[in-house]
């Protein structure tokens, strides 16, 4: 099976799991385990200390060593997770000089004792030569280094060169990893350096270099000569070197693991511009790397990249190790030297991992995760109740849940009106009403907030004798009172006054269902009758324009029906508002959607597809002006062509299209 050590740039420590197969479980175990990696190296997390949680901290059965940006917020940041069931650092460190301290200590890395330090940090001449603020380059949360006793492993995230105020930073880091690697080969300590270093090594490892430095007007000489890509090359053995070696390098003490796996394979990249949608037609390049010392290139049993595993612009790079290695001259387990000594004998473990064995720098150890292995810990360790009073709860709260009156679903639109409701009262049986199905039920039109909510049961015991209050009065109150209640009241019209005396009397009847719900507010009663004029109010019977029926009201629901019908209303022509002040919603509606709606987008003329919309960031008398360009990604080209499956030639000003043109 072997031991694996996988890299990933994963732009964001969570951003994986919005793919697949990552956001079927979404935690960092399942991950690891779909990965099928024993070390996990990370770059870019982009958090803060203070944005650590339990879930990437408490892995189940994994370690994990963090270096995270001191100043800058969601930057930058690189971590190491190690199965605990396979390996066990012995030295732990952040960052690459040295001049950082380990938690809760006040020495820094290269002032431990000798035992203590992992050793290989930069002298103060080679840091002078450098002429760099190390301290800044070490606050960036850029590299962590664990010290197994079979090697030194380096978790890397190199700066890249987008801002060129930002190139002697980035040249300084690498000829400082480049010091600090030798260094650590001198001393005779193996090297395993994965991450991403944000170099290309050569042509082979950029799509279409040659004619991207042909439209860059840059020479192959120009090309291998860069300041970062030479200094790469002068540490890989096999590394192209134009001209003389630089005599401060020294010999290649480095071997590409996956090009020496793949030496002639094309289009090996894996890193792919997002903004172009360059993956699909594999138009990138090869920045991240699992490299390691001479002397380790016999213990490797296969190594590759994983294109077909989303959730970053990079995609994750592997290298497997061998179960059985040759070290010193003699054949060992690989377990055996990947703990300390005496945790595994010939592969079998004699000895369990306990905090003693964890460095200073373990996830584990931090003080706000410290001797917890899980969230559940923060609940287990209260004290349980006994059983008979646990029970005794739980029958209590079954029982008062039970006595609950069942929820009736609402829209969003009308939930912010369940602060007042209306009951409607029914009158004595002299007035002529007819109950069916109740008895001696009695309700009063009443309005309350939430803070004076009453009983059901108190209004279903009010006196019969109160007399029932207008609709309209109802709705003039709450309506003053309140004000526009959400954005969508902003498009209904507002409540025409409506006479008293021509409006619901305490004579008319209403048909109210009982379905079990929420009580009626008041305003709804008045949007769903119909009101017509004075000389039309002769079609209906003087029964059907002021008379309604109560229904099935069950005294043990003491619920009121959303969907009440009111029958017409007949008012007089002088209490209608005029044309010009009437408020139309839909006109309204269509107004707002007009203002807020995407315009449609044009389509291609390659595929007769929708563009997509795109912003222009370069500086320049565009920069800030939006542009339509083909949906499609680009091809393995990099360059927009015709009559083919990539992105085709279409561009259009957003200024210029019109969407009523065509769509």
């Amino acid at each position: 099976m072997g031991l694996r050590i996988t890299t990933w740039n994963v732009n964001g420590i969570r951003n994986p799991f919005q793919y697949q197969p990552w956001r079927e479980k979404r935690t960092f175990a399942a991950m690891f385990d779909i990965l099928e990696a024993d070390i996990v190296i990370f770059q870019e997390t982009k958090i803060q200390r203070k944005d650590l949680r339990d879930d990437m901290v408490l892995v189940p059965g994994w370690d994990c060593y963090f270096s995270l940006p001191r100043h800058k917020k969601g930057y930058s940041g690189v971590v190491i997770y190690t199965r605990q069931s396979v390996c066990t650092p012995i030295r732990a460190e952040e960052g690459i000089t040295g001049t950082l301290c380990p938690p809760n200590s006040s020495d820094k890395f290269c002032e431990l004792s000798e035992e203590q330090q992992i050793g290989g940090y930069p002298s103060i001449s080679q840091l002078t030569n450098l002429g760099i603020d190390f301290a800044a380059l070490d606050s960036e949360g850029r590299c962590v280094i664990l010290e197994f006793p079979a090697f030194v492993l380096i978790g890397v995230y190199s700066p890249a060169s987008r801002d060129e105020s930002r190139e002697d930073f980035r040249h300084g880091f690498l000829d400082l990893l480049d010091v600090r690697v030798r260094n650590l080969v001198a001393i005779g300590k193996r090297i395993f350096l994965a991450g991403d270093l944000n170099i290309s090594r050569e042509e082979l490892d950029t799509a279409h270099a040659d004619t991207s430095m042909r439209k860059s007007n840059m020479t192959r000489t120009d090309y291998y000569c860069s300041p970062a890509r030479r200094m790469f090359n002068h540490l890989l053995e096999g590394g192209i070197i134009l001209g003389e070696r630089d005599e401060r390098r020294g010999e290649a003490v480095l071997w590409d693991i996956c090009r020496a796996f793949h030496p002639t394979r094309q289009g090996m990249f894996t890193c792919w511009e997002q903004k172009v949608n360059a993956r699909p037609g594999n138009f990138g390049s090869r920045i991240d790397y699992v490299l390691c010392s001479l002397d380790m290139k016999g213990w490797f049993l296969a190594s590759d990249i994983q294109e077909g595993l989303l959730g970053s612009d990079h995609c994750p790079v592997y290298a497997t190790i061998k179960d059985k290695i040759t070290l010193n001259g003699k054949e060992v387990d690989v377990r055996d030297v990947l703990n300390p000594r005496g945790m595994f004998v010939n592969g079998q473990r004699k000895k369990m991992c306990s905090m003693k064995d964890m460095v200073a720098l373990s996830g584990r150890l931090i003080p706000e995760f410290d001797r917890r292995q899980s969230i559940r810990d923060m609940f287990s360790r209260k004290p349980s109740l006994p059983k008979s009073q646990s029970s005794a709860i739980a029958k209590s709260d079954a029982l008062d849940s039970s006595r609950l009156p069942l929820a009736h679903p609402l829209s969003s639109s009308r939930a912010d009106k369940l602060h007042r409701y209306t009951v409607l009262e029914t009158p004595e049986p002299s007035s002529g009403l007819a109950l069916e199905g109740t008895e001696n039920f009695s309700a009063v039109i009443t309005s309350f907030p939430p803070s004076n909510k009453r009983s059901l049961a108190e209004v279903s015991n009010a006196r019969s004798s109160k007399r029932v209050q207008s609709v309209s009065s109802t709705n003039s109150t709450t309506s003053t009172s309140k004000g526009q209640q959400s954005v969508k009241g902003f498009f209904k019209p507002k409540s025409t006054p409506v006479n008293p005396q021509s409006a619901i009397s305490p004579g008319s009847r209403g048909e109210i269902t009982n379905t079990g719900g929420f009580l009626q507010p008041a305003a709804d009663i008045v949007w769903n009758a119909r009101i017509v004029p004075s000389n039309q109010s002769e079609r209906f019977s003087t029964s059907t324009s002021k008379e309604a029926t109560f229904h099935n009201i069950s005294p043990s629901h003491h619920c009121i029906s959303r969907s009440t019908d009111i029958s017409p209303i007949s008012i007089r022509d002088g209490d209608l508002r005029d044309d010009q002040s009437v408020h139309d919603p839909i006109e309204s509606k269509e107004s707002w959607s007009k203002l807020f709606t995407k315009p449609v987008a044009p389509r291609c003329e390659g595929h007769n597809e929708h563009c997509i919309s795109l912003l222009t960031k370069k500086n320049g008398i565009n920069c800030g002006r939006s542009f339509w360009i083909c949906p499609r990604p680009l091809g393995p080209t990099g360059a927009k062509e015709k009559n083919t499956q990539w992105r085709c030639q279409t561009f259009i000003w957003c200024s210029d299209w019109n969407s009523g043109g065509r769509g």
